[in-house]
């Protein structure tokens, strides 16, 4: 309890676009303590110039949510808040996203995902 209070375990899922190209996990799950940091890792294989992957977070019980996009052009969108950030290393084929300041409320299902199609969605004010 108190500050070393464990979260649950974080988890990562892949899903890829196509048989051609694949997302791998580079570790099953992961855990960390609250008000520290913690990142997950993705590795992907591709032939294509062109893609874009994502993150996106499912709370126990919840639908999946949306937390960014990391196009191989160098555009990015985050929606997740300042805790969140995603590194793409395209000379390492990997992509990760690193949440600080852990609280209880971010152990969730992370997901990344990969593909070589893009939608921009803009909301209204």
């Amino acid at each position: 309890t108190g500050n070393l209070e464990r979260l649950r375990a974080i988890r990562t899922a892949i899903l890829g676009s196509s048989m051609e190209d694949a997302v791998t996990q580079t570790q099953p799950a992961a855990s960390g303590v609250e008000r520290e940091s913690v990142s997950l890792d993705c590795t992907y294989e591709t032939a294509a110039s062109n893609y874009y992957l994502y993150w996106y977070k499912q709370p126990p019980g919840e639908s999946l949510i949306f937390l960014s996009w990391h196009h191989s052009g160098g555009t990015k969108r985050n929606e997740a808040g300042e805790r969140f950030s995603v590194n793409l290393e395209k000379s390492k084929s990997s992509v990760s996203l690193r949440i600080t300041a852990l609280e209880l409320g971010h152990a969730a299902m992370y997901f990344c995902a990969f593909s070589t199609h893009g939608v921009e969605i803009h909301r209204e004010p």
